[in-house]
């Protein structure tokens, strides 16, 4: 791989040369690998066609998970927050202790591998929220639910530069990743001052369905937002906003 430096910046394939834009700037590389029909019936390439399976099987779990979420995820995501999250899902799958090379799923792995995951590399839950909550999952009532104390938001929330107000976004989401569907339930704070004096006691409840034994997931969140002429705007569009996997009840 090779940086292309210049003014002109060339994108597409000129003989053994592919050139092509990323996140990182305008690289080239050198066209090669092997034939896929190959790698498709070559018994020299099985371990590679299990790899491939499981890691098709880890990006399709990561994309069922992001779309039940999707209305959290419009405003506190990364742009590389889908390969980070495919990446840990195949942790997730290779912790599957059941299933032969190749076959390994969710299901039977370890979808605890995903707590503390944070949807937002550039502002993290971890270190956005320092006052103390108490998550739990209450798989017989489906209750998923979120209970934060009273605190003082300039002290126990780290918000970054301009910001004027806050909210805090919870969420519970259960998820069949065999049939690919999902249940979630969302709650939110009015927005709130960033300020000195101290907040009301948070008390969110996200109720899904009840003796689920599906995988059941809770999110927490803060949304920053920057008042201009009595009107709240989120702050840099989101940018910084956390949102983190904080428990997950993997189900039976």
């Amino acid at each position: 791989m090779a940086r292309q430096k210049g003014i002109i910046k060339l994108k597409g394939t000129i003989g053994d040369i592919t050139f092509y834009k990323t996140q990182d700037g305008h690289l080239a590389r050198e066209k090669g690998g092997i034939d896929a029909s190959r790698i498709k019936s070559d018994p020299a390439f099985q371990r590679t066609r299990e790899n491939g399976s499981e890691f098709g099987r880890a990006g399709k779990a990561g994309k069922i998970l992001r779309t039940a979420l999707r209305s959290m995820l419009l405003n506190s995501s990364d742009s590389r927050m889908v390969s980070r999250l495919t990446k840990q899902m195949v942790k997730v799958i290779q912790a599957d202790m059941v299933s032969e090379r190749g076959l390994r799923n969710v299901i039977d792995g370890e979808t605890e591998l995903l707590l503390g995951f944070e949807f937002n590399i550039r502002g993290k839950l971890g270190t956005s929220l320092y006052a103390p909550y108490t998550g739990a999952i209450d798989r017989v009532t489906g209750a998923i639910t979120i209970a934060i104390p009273p605190f003082v938001p300039v002290n126990m929330i780290a918000a970054p530069s301009g910001t004027t107000h806050y909210k805090i976004i919870t969420g519970g989401a259960e998820i069949d990743f065999e049939a690919e569907t999902f249940v979630v339930e969302t709650s939110q704070t009015a927005i709130l001052p960033w300020d000195a004096a101290a907040t009301v006691a948070v008390a969110h409840t996200n109720q899904l369905t009840a003796a689920s034994t599906k995988p059941l997931f809770l999110v927490l969140g803060i949304e920053f937002y920057q008042e201009v002429n009595g009107q709240m705007y989120p702050l840099k569009n989101g940018a910084f906003n956390p949102l983190s996997l904080v428990k997950i009840d993997s189900g039976v």
